[in-house]
């Protein structure tokens, strides 16, 4: 993962999934997970973010998706606190 900030009010995020992955059913596929598990994330703002997939991704389910962007998140301290 790669993130800098944006200067904006919103934070954006995409995904790089290259064809060292696997074929493109399966980048598609780690792609749409990501994307579902994002949208239910709460990021601080004015940050855009890169995930990085590699190949062990393919094998994962999505709860090890989820484990591993949360901390992903959590270690570059972008997710919104309930303060």
């Amino acid at each position: 993962m790669k993130a800098t900030p944006n200067g904006l009010d919103i934070s954006r995020y995409g995904f790089a999934v290259t064809k060292k992955v696997g074929k493109a059913v399966q980048r598609n596929r780690v792609k749409r997970l990501l994307r579902e598990i994002m949208r239910l994330q709460s990021l601080k703002s004015g940050w855009d973010i890169v995930f990085i997939a590699r190949s062990v991704a393919v094998n994962a389910d999505y709860h090890e998706l989820e484990q591993a962007v949360t901390r992903l998140l959590n270690r570059a301290q972008l997710l919104e606190t309930g303060e």
